[in-house]
């Protein structure tokens, strides 16, 4: 192979290719020795060299070396290093250029993000703001000791049943509403020595134990009301006989009351516009427990009762039940909010306080709609013996004229009347002959245990449509764009929301039915789980916005009813909540729900945290989740959805109350966590 001959600068005759190829091997061997003996300094001049033979090869290939036997010129010496000079002087250059042009992008960046995006930096910037103030909150809760970190005692024996809130009023000698902070007692509710889990839908309608609830078998033979005679004795269970066909059976009552109205039978409340009912005074819920195969959706609502409690009885049926009364505040309902009002029986003295008690039962009741009384007032023969109650039956019949009620029909004790669905009925009244229309100041949406108001309330609501023309159920569970306009709602919002609910409850089921079937533990007594659509019954959602968790659990096919309940501090659908035929209530979640202890299956809250943490602490954390804990039963469930943070606040709460929890991510939301959780079932020792 031939190679190329070395020239030397001043000329001269070139070397063999022999010598030559010589020459470069005594060279490489030189390099590899003189390598091992340069200094760090050696080796960066000889990589700037290098640099300047890449950018210049045809200039810097004739400086250099007599090793090779070429000789050196001074001239181009002086010359190399003057292009050295050069080159580092176009390298500084350079790098001045790079860091101009840096800085210039850098500030363009800056001042194109802080005029186009303001918004999302303060949001970041608040985020991280909360961030921090979480972060710092969970550093002192833990610097606080493991002291804090402790499970929660279990509370005494006399708070198997205890409502707070509700206790004896001197005054009247009645259970009433009273709320403060010294009511909360952050400690675990256990359940009576013989609690057995309730059984399963439907046959818990039906059978309940008897030690469940606090009543005795004495106060179920003595009692004498017509819903109360509708159950019997079987050792340990309480059978309510609702499909019993004697005289005065439920089944042949509700039916006895359609016909009244003008009805073939209650299978056609639906069609004339009937679909929830309050049953006032409800006994045991029987008459609820009888129209719910009709779907009709009836709550009950009666008095705080130490024992014998006909809403405990109720719940643990699986029917919707509050403690509640007509007879000292507003109920934490809107205006215009039920189909029927019913009263069998129920202990109220309707003409007691200038018939204030009819006021709030037509508040609260639908234009068109229903109110029946059962009473043994109304059996006008048995009235005329006696002048007293002869004197009360003409009160409430004069007191219903008046209010523009219409009776419609009378059979025994029962007597059905028709709220007026025309406003200019209240109008046409002989002065001074009624009630007075409530001011609009007076007419709200939002009575919150207020008094009980002695005017007509509802006429100045833009909800003011009678029942004949509200779409029937199921339909009217999604409101078209009219009525929700009434509401402030825009129909993408609402349909956004449907989509979104009954993503969200596929997911929770997907969820939850492997939690039951690995880790339910099994039951006293009892056999392997069913499947998980009948292990719940009474579902309570704690932020219920539009009912849309309430409206996605109906079309999954859920036999479930949902207490809505819409916090008094976020923006009030309730009124919506009502209109779609769903049941609920307002409430302060600082103060503890008008419910007995065990009461729910499972509770549910969106976003909840987030919104008690906004506002000013007047309750802790712990007062919620030792008031949810209160409300579940025992090997029931609770699903909580907020932020992260939040979530992970709850986590450790949740094993200060002995809860079995598990969070988990949620794929849609980089922000938000699930939690998901299980009370255990503890036993009460046998003493």
């Amino acid at each position: 192979m031939v190679r190329p001959l070395h020239r030397g600068v001043s000329g001269g005759v070139g070397r063999s290719v022999e010598n030559s190829d010589y020459s470069l091997d005594s060279q490489m061997k030189e390099k590899d020795e003189t390598d091992k003996t340069r200094s760090p300094r050696d080796h960066t001049s000889l990589s700037l060299r290098f640099l300047v033979s890449l950018l210049f090869p045809d200039k810097s290939s004739k400086s250099g070396g007599g090793d090779n036997g070429f000789g050196s010129d001074p001239f181009n010496i002086g010359a190399s290093r003057s292009r050295q000079s050069l080159v580092l002087l176009f390298l500084k250059f350079s790098l001045v250029l790079i860091v101009i042009l840096a800085l210039s992008g850098s500030l363009w960046w800056t001042i194109a993000i802080s005029t186009s995006s303001r918004t999302y930096i303060f949001r970041g910037y608040r985020r991280l703001q909360e961030q921090l103030i979480s972060d710092l909150s969970d550093i002192g809760e833990l610097s606080l000791g493991a002291s804090r970190l402790q499970e929660l005692e279990f509370c005494h024996q006399e708070s198997e049943s205890h409502v707070p809130c509700f206790n004896v009023s001197d005054e009247l000698n009645l259970y009433d509403r009273q709320c403060g902070q010294e009511l909360k007692q952050n400690c675990l509710v256990l359940p009576p020595k013989n609690y057995r889990t309730p059984l399963r839908w439907p046959t818990g309608r039906d059978v309940i134990w008897i030690a469940n609830v606090k009543i005795t078998a004495e106060q179920v033979l003595s009692s004498g009301s017509l819903t109360k005679r509708m159950m019997m004795l079987d050792e340990d269970q309480i059978s309510f006989r609702s499909d019993s066909l004697m005289f005065d059976g439920v089944e042949d009552y509700s039916h006895q009351i359609a016909e009244m109205i003008g009805l073939r039978n209650e299978s056609n409340f639906i069609q004339a516009g009937v679909r929830t009912i309050l049953d006032i005074g409800c006994g045991y819920g029987s008459f609820g427990a009888h129209l719910f195969s009709k779907q009709l959706l009836t709550m009950c609502v009666a008095n705080y009762e130490d024992s014998g409690s006909q809403v405990q009885l109720t719940l643990e049926r699986g029917l919707p039940a509050i403690i509640g009364s007509f007879t000292s505040k507003q109920l934490p309902c809107p205006s215009l909010s039920f189909d029927m009002v019913h009263c069998a029986r129920c202990g109220i003295e309707w003409d007691q306080k200038d018939g204030i008690f009819l006021v709030e039962a037509d508040r609260v009741l639908r234009p068109g709609g229903y109110f029946v009384w059962t009473s043994p007032l109304t059996n006008t023969q048995r009235s005329l013996r006696n002048k007293e109650n002869q004197k009360k039956w003409t009160f409430v019949r004069d007191f219903a004229e008046n209010i523009c009620w219409e009776m419609l029909s009378q059979q025994d004790e029962t007597v059905v009347w028709k709220k007026t669905t025309k406003k200019n009925c209240y109008a046409s009244r002989n002065p001074g002959s009624g009630p007075s229309i409530c001011g609009k100041g007076h007419d709200v949406d939002t009575p919150y245990y207020r008094p009980l108001e002695p005017c007509i309330g509802g006429t100045h609501s833009k909800r003011w449509i009678p029942i004949e023309e509200r779409t029937p159920w199921p339909s009217r569970a999604n409101l078209n764009s009219t009525e929700l306009r009434i509401h402030g709602v825009h129909s993408e919002d609402f349909s956004e929301d449907a989509i979104n609910w009954n993503s969200v409850v596929r997911n929770y089921w997907s969820l939850l039915s492997p939690l039951i079937f690995s880790d339910h533990p099994k039951r006293p007594g009892d056999e392997d789980p069913s499947p998980p659509y009948n292990m719940l019954r009474n579902v309570l959602d704690m932020n219920a916005r539009f009912g849309g968790f309430n409206s996605a659990l109906l079309e999954a096919g859920k036999t479930v009813w949902v207490m809505n309940v819409v916090p008094t501090h976020s923006p009030n659908y309730l009124p919506l909540i009502l209109d779609r035929g769903f049941v609920g209530v307002l409430h302060d979640w600082c103060e503890a729900f008008p419910s007995y202890p065990r009461s729910y299956d499972m509770v549910h809250a969106d976003r909840l945290l987030s919104l008690e943490t906004s506002q000013q602490h007047r309750c802790s954390t712990l007062d919620l989740f030792t008031e949810i804990d209160r409300l579940l039963r025992p090997e029931g469930w609770v699903i909580l959805r907020d932020t992260a943070p939040l979530i992970e606040t709850a986590r450790a709460l949740a094993t200060r109350l002995r809860w079995d929890v598990r969070v988990m991510e949620i794929e849609s939301s980089s922000e938000e966590k699930l939690l998901f959780g299980q009370k255990p079932f503890f036993k009460r020792q046998q003493s």
